[in-house]
């Protein structure tokens, strides 16, 4: 018989970047607002689609940390 592999299950710190990725995305108060302006983008745009980048770097993060 093989020895079974343990794999650990339950909770990890580096979770803590999904809630941050959230927190900023459901905090509307946080940009709304017209200025800066980068390139003629308004924040309120430009803010949003960096923070898909920056959304995807943090999941990346997170994946490689905890994958075992």
């Amino acid at each position: 018989m093989k020895p079974s592999s343990t794999k650990r299950a339950g909770w990890s710190w580096w979770y803590l970047l999904f809630v941050v990725q959230f927190a900023v995305a459901l905090w509307p108060p946080f940009y709304n607002k017209a200025e800066p302006y980068l390139f003629g983008i308004p924040f309120f745009y430009w803010f949003q689609l960096l923070w898909v980048i920056v959304s995807a770097v943090f999941t990346a993060i997170v994946y490689f940390a905890v994958e075992e």
